[in-house]
């Protein structure tokens, strides 16, 4: 008798009281049609403050396939995947949201790809229902940057609805930097990729917590983690401002000789100045942004701290 393997399903929830169960369903389902499989789902509570955890304790209670770990606070969505990959024991793993905007049933589908020779088959977002025009233009907008920045290495509309075979996570899991962008961590370490588009659909229950300002964090951090063009650019951009002062230098002197010191020229000064000094403190801020993630890498805090384990 062939045993069979196991694939780990790994669902980072916070704050997904009104979906855990219809999730849990509809994976049930799915089990039932790749029977060819074991399953074990690892939710990852991640510090919600409705009833998620009550939620999730009664779906263990009636399916022990169904596994829980509790995280002591919130850990954002990166720390509790990597907390999850961490736990599982799978073949192959499969990373999945809670809100059920990662349709259960393209496990099918991954699974076929997996068998085919695969070992990263992630979801491509070829359209997204009931998202703003300009949450799209921002996505659009972050994919262009970083396929520039990192050498195109990040497919365009690429999810973190994936699975991944076990040499994969297992490569994943001995990354330890504390700055996740884990889109960007699966991009880097290679392996056989192929991608499955999918429609995402309108969240089951609920509201988002990715806000604008969390969305834009996370982009800031996959562009800085994964490039160091933006610090090139400051060299750059420096040369360039130089080379610019010095010929805007030889021609006021040479103005000024034949010509003579005007009284008027204030506001271009100010206005020079001022340019100047703009570019100054953006290049700043640029390397303000990368000693902040080198200061948050040798504090070696971890990615997650664990309450509770439930069937881990």
């Amino acid at each position: 008798m062939d045993i069979k393997k196991l694939i780990s399903i790994v669902i980072p929830a916070y704050n997904e009281e009104d979906s855990v169960d219809e999730i849990a369903k509809r994976l049930q389902s799915v089990f039932k049609d790749a029977s060819r499989f074991d399953f074990e789902v690892v939710f990852i509570e991640n510090g919600s403050t409705d009833n998620t955890y009550e939620r999730l304790l009664n779906i263990r209670e009636n399916d022990k396939r169904f596994k829980i770990l509790k995280l002591s606070r919130n850990f954002r969505k990166d720390g509790g995947v990597t907390a999850g990959l961490n736990f599982v024991s799978g073949d192959a793993a499969i990373l999945m949201d809670a809100d059920l905007q990662d349709p259960p049933e393209l496990i099918l589908e991954f699974l076929r790809k997996w068998e085919e020779g695969y070992e990263n088959v992630y979801g491509i977002i070829k359209k997204r229902e009931g998202v703003p025009f300009l949450r799209r233009l921002n996505s659009s907008i972050f994919y262009w940057i970083i396929n520039k920045l990192a050498g195109g290495r990040i497919p365009k509309n690429v999810s973190d609805f994936r699975l991944i075979d076990k040499k994969v996570y297992s490569t994943i899991n001995t990354m330890q930097e504390r700055n996740r962008f884990v889109r960007g961590l699966f991009a880097w370490v290679g392996f056989k990729s192929i991608g499955v588009p999918f429609e995402k659909p309108q969240r089951f229950a609920g509201a988002t917590n990715a806000d604008t300002l969390k969305v834009i964090d996370l982009a800031m951090k996959g562009i800085l983690a994964h490039s160091y063009i933006p610090l090139k650019l400051i060299t750059v951009l420096g040369l360039l401002i130089s080379f610019l002062s010095f010929v805007i230098l030889v021609a006021l002197v040479f103005k000024w000789v034949f010509w003579g010191v005007p009284f008027a020229g204030f506001g271009t000064i100010m206005s020079a100045l001022l340019l100047l000094f703009g570019f100054l403190f953006t290049l700043l801020g640029i390397i303000g942004e990368y000693i902040g993630l080198i200061y948050e890498e040798v504090k070696n805090r971890p990615n997650y701290i664990v309450s509770e384990k439930h069937g881990l």
